[in-house]
Order: structure tokens, then C-alpha cells, then sequence
């Protein structure tokens, strides 16, 4: 948060080959430092990556704007293969708009395959924190093996995000966050710690609730470590919403509004994440299913389960239901049903990665009942998929989960029946950053009876470190003790891995 002075910021003090002199004025000098949500970057390619930042020197001003002026302001960018900055292969110099919360979205291009890079912003005579970031193997390389983080569901009342900073401690290349980045609902009181304000609706309250979960310096800490890859689930608009459809009527909205929040919430959550433009608004829609390819090694097929499923078949909770296997039935809609299956028919790498947000394999409680906000209540639609992949010949069908605030492992069954039926894939499970409070030490599968290819379960709060390479995957469950109070140390609940060509979870 130091302010530098033109000197400092062309790369200490040495003009270098390729470095950019920035021009420094007193005026700019004398603003309130700007780079309070940190920075981030994302959705790399084999030569260029996305880099993030908002400037916004009072992060919880309830007009969501940041107590920035209503102008424009230049900020200028840096790449490095150097932390210290001496010689940069790429800059330049964006807009941070007021239209858009004054938040910045650069493509940072012509970059080095399967690199790591280093990259900060300077704007208003101040410089942000420095950012790490890579880029993937070109197409047909396996490059180096990929240490891959992924998690979910941060509830900020809830306890402290100390699994995103024990997350950036293990150093990943990347991370895939897949849903609940953040909360709509209002403060609690009694809380581990409070929401500002009430439930956000409009756009400047989303805006806020954005910046004050990206003031957390342990998320901030898990931005800065590696490039993500987002996908949202239904808290980022509201709980257990279903395409244009809510889950009753609180807070009451007309239709027109609810129309008014869902977009709302839409650009606010472009605005906040390193998105590439394809995925910006339009048409009160975001583009957010995707292919991100690692080389040979890993295709990320990150889905959209949210935009465009049908509503919940019997209701939204536990149900047993016969509708929930009616044949039309949708979570991805038919286009991105077709886009899925179209990928994976190429076969373009190892592993065949489904980033998306809510319970694949079948999951029934002791009653019998099932999820109807999961993969459950579209049956099949699971099938289709499953079958699909089958079809296509997929060699490693692994399937990434958030949502539910819990550690599961499962092997995913030609017929979920029949637990003697063909092993067809894997579903790997996150547990949640903070949502649902400290949890337990409990391990034991609930209702495993019932569900025989569940083959791991863990209450705890965490995320779930794994690594890609040509022969395995190794996924490690890494959990907290607790989360209301700051300072845990991690540690691995299980390891297990996944063998090339063999589908199904094998002890490490």
C-alpha cells in the first residue's frame, strides 16, 4: 500500500528492456489508496491470461460504488517472470470505468505456454499487491504434472475463510472455484462476524457484498496465488433459484424486479471475476459454460447448472418423485447438453473434467428420499451424460462438485441400482470454506447402505488439493478443525487417486 513515485515503478529504479515508464502526477499521489480487493487473474490459455483488479478505496459504501469519484481512470498493468519486476514481457494500460464499479479486465497476451508469470497494477499514484499467475500447455503437450485446488460455498457470517489462505500456502496452479462465492442474505446478529447491510437486490448491493467479501485478505491472499476458473451456483443471485424461475416469494418481488435482481446479480458477478469478455452480460444472461484446455493432460468443461436448468421437480428440498425422471427434464438446457457431449467426443487430453456446482452421483437418505436441487431431480439428464461419455469412448471422466458443504468421494454407476453395475467415472466433492461453521470430526458415509459408491465423507470445512498427471489423479481432502476463530492448521482427512483408464476412487 506504499505510494511509489515514478521511479520506483519503472522495476526499481532500472529502466530494463521492455520496461514501461509510467507517468506519475501529485494529484493522482494524494488519492486514498484504490487497491483495497486485492488482485486476481484467471481463465488461462497457452498464451495469454485474464488480469483482475477493482479500485474502490472504501469497499462497503453502501452505494456499492467504493467511494470512487463518477469518472473514468487509467490503470496501468504489469507482467513479469519476476516478482521483483526487472524486465516485464507485457503491459499496458486499461480503464477502470465507472459504469463497471471501476473494475479492470485485461487479457494479458503473447505469453509464454505452460509459464508462470507475476503481474501488478498501479493507479492514482498508488501500486496494487503483486498477483502470481501461469499459462497452460499448448495444445498436444502434456507439460508438467498440474497441481489443481478446488472449492466452494464461503459463507462470510459463518466463520473465517482460513481454508483460502491454507489453500494459498499449498501453492497451487490453479484453482476452480464451483459456486457460493458469496451470500445474498442479510446480516445476522451473532453472527462470527456481519454481512453489510440487508439482502442484496439491487445492483449496488451486490456490488458491495462483492466488495466486502473480496476485502477478506485470506481470499485475497488465494486470488493472488494462481489463475481461477469461476462458475457461480444459486447464491450469487438467490437460494435455489431454477433458470428465470425463484424458490418462492422472500423478499416479495414483482416479476419485473426479480427480472431486475437476477441481472443485477449477473454484472456484479462479471464485474468481480477474471472472466474473459465472452462471458460478459447479455441479454440478462452470462456466458459462463466453457472449455479450458491444460494441454494433453486435462480438459476443464466448466458447466452452467443454474441459467438454464427447469424448475425443481416436486419442490426444491428432499423428495421422493417419480417427476424427477421425466425424460425432457433439464439442469443444462439442450444447447449446453450438446456443447458438453460435443467436447467430450474429442478427447483431447487425459483427463475429461466437469467443473460444475451441485451432487452428480445418486444420493438417497434413509427415507429414500433425494435432492431435488441436485443432479436427483434430473435424472436423466444424469443419464444421458453418463451414457454420453460412455458412448464417446472417455477414457477419465471426473466429475467436481461444490455445494453442499461436505467432502465426498463417489464412484459413478452405470446403474445406480444395481451397486454391481459397471463403474463408468468419478465424482470428487469439495466441503465448503466456511458454510455450515466448524463442522465435526465424523467420517462415516451417511445412509451407505443406500449408497454403496460413496466411498468418503467428511463434515469438516477445507477444499480439495488435487494433481493431474498422465497416470493418476491424487486427490487430497484438505480440512480445517474449525473456522470461528482464526489461526487453523490443515491437514488431510484422505487421499485417494484415480487411475488412468480406471474409473472409480482407489486408496492412496
Amino acid at each position: 500500500m506504499t505510494r511509489l513515485n515514478r521511479r520506483t515503478f519503472v522495476l526499481g529504479g532500472m529502466v530494463t528492456a521492455g520496461a514501461v515508464v509510467l507517468p506519475s502526477t501529485r494529484a493522482a499521489a494524494a488519492a486514498p489508496y484504490p487497491f483495497k480487493l486485492g488482485v486476481a487473474s484467471g481463465e488461462p490459455a497457452a498464451d495469454s491470461v485474464v488480469l483482475w483488479t477493482r479500485l474502490a478505496p472504501f469497499p462497503l459504501n453502501a452505494d456499492g460504488l467504493g467511494g470512487m469519484p463518477n469518472a473514468d481512470v487509467a490503470v496501468d498493468w504489469q507482467v513479469s517472470t519476476s516478482d521483483r519486476f526487472g524486465t516485464l514481457v507485457a503491459s499496458g494500460t486499461a480503464t477502470a470505468r465507472y459504469a463497471d464499479a471501476h473494475t479492470v479486465h485485461v487479457v494479458a497476451g503473447g505469453l509464454n505456454p505452460d509459464a508462470e508469470y507475476y503481474y501488478r497494477f498501479r493507479a492514482q499514484g498508488h501500486l496494487s499487491a503483486v498477483g502470481r499467475t501461469r499459462t497452460a500447455p499448448v495444445s498436444g503437450a502434456a507439460g508438467r504434472d498440474l497441481r489443481m485446488a478446488f472449492a466452494s460455498c464461503a459463507h462470510y457470517e459463518s466463520g473465517y475463510f482460513t481454508a483460502y489462505r491454507r489453500m494459498a500456502e499449498d501453492r497451487p496452479d490453479l484453482v476452480l472455484h464451483l459456486g457460493d462465492y458469496l451470500y445474498e442474505d442479510a446480516a445476522t446478529a451473532g453472527s462470527v462476524r456481519e454481512h453489510a447491510g440487508g439482502e442484496t437486490v439491487s445492483l449496488a448491493d451486490y456490488r458491495r457484498r462483492h466488495a466486502q467479501y473480496k476485502a477478506d485478505p485470506d481470499l485475497q491472499a488465494a486470488h493472488a496465488v494462481a489463475p481461477w476458473l469461476v462458475v457461480p451456483d444459486d447464491h450469487e443471485v438467490e437460494n435455489n433459484y431454477a433458470g428465470t424461475l425463484r424458490s418462492g416469494n422472500s423478499p416479495s418481488l414483482t416479476a419485473a424486479q426479480w427480472t431486475a435482481r437476477r441481472t443485477a446479480a449477473y454484472r456484479a458477478y462479471y464485474e468481480h471475476m477474471p472472466l474473459r469478455p465472452a462471458a460478459a452480460p447479455s441479454g440478462g444472461r452470462l456466458g459462463l459454460y466453457r472449455r479450458v484446455r491444460w494441454g494433453q493432460l486435462a480438459t476443464f468443461h466448466m458447466l452452467d447448472t443454474r441459467q438454464f436448468r427447469d424448475d425443481q421437480a416436486c419442490g426444491d428440498g428432499w423428495q421422493v418423485c417419480a417427476a424427477a425422471d421425466a425424460a425432457n427434464r433439464t439442469l443444462t438446457g439442450a444447447a449446453q447438453e450438446a456443447w458438453l457431449l460435443d467436447g467430450l467426443a474429442q478427447r483431447a487430453a487425459t483427463w475429461d473434467v466437469l467443473g460444475q456446482q451441485v451432487f452428480f452421483a445418486r444420493q438417497l437418505n434413509s427415507a429414500g428420499a433425494a435432492n431435488m436441487d441436485a443432479w436427483d431431480g434430473y435424472r436423466a439428464a444424469r443419464s444421458r451424460i453418463q451414457q454420453g461419455w460412455r458412448d464417446r469412448g472417455v477414457r477419465n471422466p471426473l466429475v467436481l462438485t461444490g455445494d453442499v458443504h461436505q467432502g465426498w468421494a463417489n464412484d459413478l454407476k452405470a446403474d445406480y441400482a444395481n451397486p454391481n453395475s459397471a463403474t463408468v467415472g468419478t465424482e470428487l466433492v469439495c466441503t465448503s470454506i466456511a458454510s455450515g461453521g466448524d463442522g465435526s470430526a465424523t467420517t462415516t458415509v451417511p445412509n451407505r447402505a443406500t449408497n454403496p459408491h460413496s466411498r468418503f465423507y467428511s463434515e469438516r470445512r477445507g477444499y480439495t488439493l488435487t494433481t493431474f498427471s498422465r497416470t493418476q489423479v491424487r486427490a487430497d481432502f484438505r480440512v480445517v478443525p474449525y473456522v470461528r476463530e482464526h489461526g487453523a492448521a490443515v491437514s488431510t482427512a484422505a487421499s485417494f487417486v484415480i487411475l488412468d483408464g480406471r474409473p472409480g476412487v482407489q486408496t492412496s
